[in-house]
């Protein structure tokens, strides 16, 4: 499968109902393709890619903002 695909297939994820160790793996999955598509539009400069790393990097900060989130009482 190709990192694309992957992408496609993380981004089209639904995220609701997670447990916090699926929302680690989630934030590491996305942090991983992010990096990947870096170093690929290191090399072709195309902008489809800049937008699914921004696109990528939206849902992983939402992830993130529920994991890391401490409630203020």
């Amino acid at each position: 499968m190709s990192l694309f695909d992957k992408a496609q297939e993380f981004l089209s994820r639904k995220m609701s109902h997670m447990s916090t160790s699926d929302r680690v793996k989630a934030s590491r999955e996305a942090k991983a393709l992010v990096l990947g598509l870096n170093e690929i539009y290191k090399q072709d400069k195309d902008a489809s890619i800049m937008d699914l790393m921004k696109t990528i990097t939206v849902k992983k900060r939402k992830i993130e903002k529920r994991l890391y989130h401490v409630p203020t009482v």
